[in-house]
Parts: C-alpha cells; sequence; structure tokens
C-alpha cells in the first residue's frame, strides 16, 4: 500500500480523536475555574498541578480543565486500564475486534509501564500526537510500532501492529481481503524502510523514510 507508513500515523491520531469523542471533549467552551475542575475528592490517582501540565503539554489552560473534566466524568478512579481501554475502541469499531490494537495503542500511551494510563499519560501523549513537531509525531509513531521497546522494528512486530488493524476495520470494510495482505503490506513497509536492507528499521531509518513521503506528498500536491 502506497505511504502505508502514513496510513499508521494517521489511524493513530483518528483512534486518539475518538477516544476525545468518547469522553465528551468537543465542547471548548469550559469555565475558568481550576479548582472546580481539578478538585478530585472521590478518586484514588490525583494528576500534576495544572501549570506543570501546561509547561509539558501544547495545550491551554482551558483545553485542559475541559480534558479532565471529560476524563473524570469516564474514568473516575483517575486512571484507564487496559480492559477499559479496549472496550472504549470496541465501541467505535464494532464491525471488527479492536481488543489487539487497543492493547497496543494502550501500552504506548502507558509510558510508566504500570497498567494504567492516567490523566498525564494521556494529555502528554495526546499533545505529542496532535501538536508535536513532525519528528515528535513520528517518535511517537515508532514507539507503538516498537512492540518490545528494543529500539528497532521487525517484520513480526509490524505484521502484528497490521493484522490488529484489519481485525479492527474488520471484513465489513475489507470484504475482500486476502489473507496475506497484511504481510504483503509488511513487505512494502520494509522495501521503502529498510535502507541498509539488515531486517530491522531503526528510529533514524524511520523518520528519514517518513519525510521524504511526507516531502513527496507535498510535491505531488503543488504540482497538481
Amino acid at each position: 500500500m502506497e505511504g502505508l507508513q502514513t496510513v499508521g500515523i494517521l489511524l493513530v491520531v483518528c483512534s486518539s480523536l475518538r477516544l476525545l469523542h468518547f469522553l465528551g471533549l468537543i465542547d471548548f467552551a469550559a469555565r475558568d475555574s481550576i479548582e472546580d475542575d481539578f478538585e478530585l475528592s472521590t478518586v484514588c490517582h490525583r494528576p500534576e498541578g495544572l501549570e506543570k501540565l501546561q509547561e509539558q503539554t501544547k495545550f491551554t489552560k482551558k483545553e485542559l480543565q475541559v480534558l479532565y473534566r471529560g476524563f473524570k466524568n469516564e474514568c473516575p478512579s483517575g486512571a484507564v486500564n487496559e480492559d477499559t481501554f479496549k472496550v472504549i475502541y470496541s465501541q467505535f469499531f464494532p464491525q471488527g475486534d479492536s481488543s489487539m490494537y487497543a492493547h497496543f495503542l494502550f501500552e504506548a500511551f502507558d509510558t510508566n509501564k504500570n497498567g494504567s494510563v492516567s490523566f498525564e499519560d494521556f494529555v502528554i501523549g495526546l499533545s505529542i500526537i496532535l501538536r508535536g513537531t513532525i519528528i515528535d509525531r513520528l517518535n511517537w509513531a515508532f514507539n507503538l510500532y516498537d512492540l518490545n521497546k528494543d529500539g528497532c522494528i521487525t517484520k513480526e512486530e509490524m505484521l502484528d501492529i497490521m493484522k490488529s488493524i484489519y481485525d479492527m476495520m474488520g471484513k465489513y470494510t475489507y470484504p475482500c481481503m486476502q489473507e496475506d495482505a497484511p504481510r504483503e503490506h509488511v513487505e512494502s513497509f520494509f522495501q521503502k524502510m529498510d535502507r541498509n536492507n539488515d531486517g530491522v528499521v531503526t528510529i533514524d531509518e524511520f523518520i528519514e523514510s517518513c519525510q521524504k513521503v511526507c516531502n513527496y506528498t507535498k510535491t505531488k500536491h503543488y504540482l497538481q
């Protein structure tokens, strides 16, 4: 598939936007009361201070207030575990099985590897995906694909990702999909990314290849 790596990044962004919608984070006409929006008298996890989160993300005070209000309403414990994450995604992809993709995405958000995604984890990751530089976003996407976090993407890891994407989209979306389609996409991915043909894709190869695709796409669009 042409531009497979770009599709993967877009899926991450779209999935995060779906999660925002599920949490009711679509109205940014929020109140200014920090005390009202950040009071956590009945939850287990308390988020970092508003000012610190502003420094760590590219969200405004008002955006953080609304993000947290929605997060608290849907996640009263103050953190999301993997099972809840899977339930969220199953509601948006009822035509397929989103559990494995949700697992991979949860692992990417769970930066502390403690089995839960706190509000801080959520907004820091979301800030990178939605408002980070292209390098920030590519680094985040690479971390998603690098399942065992050893600094490189193998064909086996990319195949697991591709299978999870097809499972999530379901046969309704791809009724004529052949069983070997994910593997064919992985081969295409490695032909573009694996610059030295050593069987793995490093972060440098990933970023360089993605930037070339982005630059080519922009030039093609401009010439049209």
